[in-house]
């Protein structure tokens, strides 16, 4: 053993004590996370306030609702919010056409969505960039843009206060296009030659290989349809003008429940949990889906 091995541990020994540096490193990784960790609780609360404001309302009797002062927490409770409206109002019929025109509608919206979105990805024609630049430059357009030659058009067709007036107009959504473009982008070349080699044709390689790779996609274009068509208001209102049997759920809670001069608040609140069930119901389904789909598609 030489001299110089010899001397090594002890100069090691002699050197500085590294704690000194790492503690303060510690600390303030430790404070950092005490203050995200207060940050995200005080952003819950205010985001979940008004979640819980509804259904505190929608549980509490009208007494206690105008009752003088701030209360926070219920005083008295009571299912009458929930009752009263369905015997007051046909609730149960445009609980069941919203129900069918958002099922319907999504439907459709999906399979469009999915086809387009592997056409502009995968298939190769004429025309295929410029089509899908003007098919992007539609997303620009507001919605109230379009309301006036979208009636004349459902008007001149036949189908007004028809429940197609609702559903065939948002069958293709271009932002569901451009998603489903952008996840099979992701899909190598190589897996659907590989198809083609063993015989499969187009149809059979997007029903066999692309569609099975595809439930993110599918789960999130489910939810996002789903969302839009069930809260839609200003289209159907006006496409049901009149006819309060044909009316969706958002109409008939907004027409009937607000009067000139008073608001049922507490029945308001209860038919508005009512129309926020679903949703939750299906993003609980289809939430490992849906964060795997918006990632694969590059969307945050």
């Amino acid at each position: 053993m030489t001299a110089s091995s010899v001397s090594l541990p002890a100069a090691a020994a002699a050197a500085p004590v590294p704690e000194a540096t790492h503690r303060p490193r510690g600390s303030t990784h430790g404070t950092f996370w005490w203050i995200r960790l207060v940050l995200a609780v005080v952003i819950s609360a205010v985001m979940l306030f008004p979640f819980y404001w509804m259904l505190q309302t929608a549980f509490s009797t009208r007494d206690a609702l105008y009752a003088p002062g701030l209360h926070l927490f219920p005083t008295e409770l009571t299912l009458e919010n929930f009752s009263e409206p369905f015997r007051r109002y046909p609730v149960g019929t445009w609980f069941r056409n919203s129900l069918m025109i958002a099922v319907v509608t999504t439907a459709i919206t999906v399979v469009v969505n999915l086809l387009a979105g592997f056409a502009f990805a995968k298939l190769r024609f004429r025309g295929r960039s410029a089509l899908f630049l003007v098919l992007l430059s539609t997303m620009m357009i507001p919605v109230q843009a379009i309301m006036v030659p979208q009636f004349r058009l459902i008007a001149q067709a036949g189908l007004y206060g028809n429940v197609w007036a609702v559903i065939l107009p948002t069958a293709a959504a271009a932002f569901g296009i451009f998603l489903a473009r952008q996840f099979f982008l992701a899909i190598p070349d190589e897996l659907l030659e590989a198809a083609r080699v063993d015989g499969a044709g187009r149809w059979r390689t997007f029903v066999s290989i692309v569609l099975p790779l595809s439930k993110p996609l599918i789960a999130t274009l489910i939810l996002l349809s789903f969302m839009n068509v069930w809260n839609d208001f200003a289209w159907p209102l006006i496409v049901f003008f009149g006819n309060e049997q044909s009316f969706t759920l958002p109409i008939g809670l907004v027409t009937d429940f607000r009067g000139q001069y008073s608001a049922n608040y507490g029945a308001i609140m209860a038919l508005s949990l009512v129309m926020v069930a679903p949703m939750v119901i299906l993003f609980v389904l289809f939430q490992r889906y849906f964060v795997q789909g918006l990632a694969r598609t590059g969307i945050r």
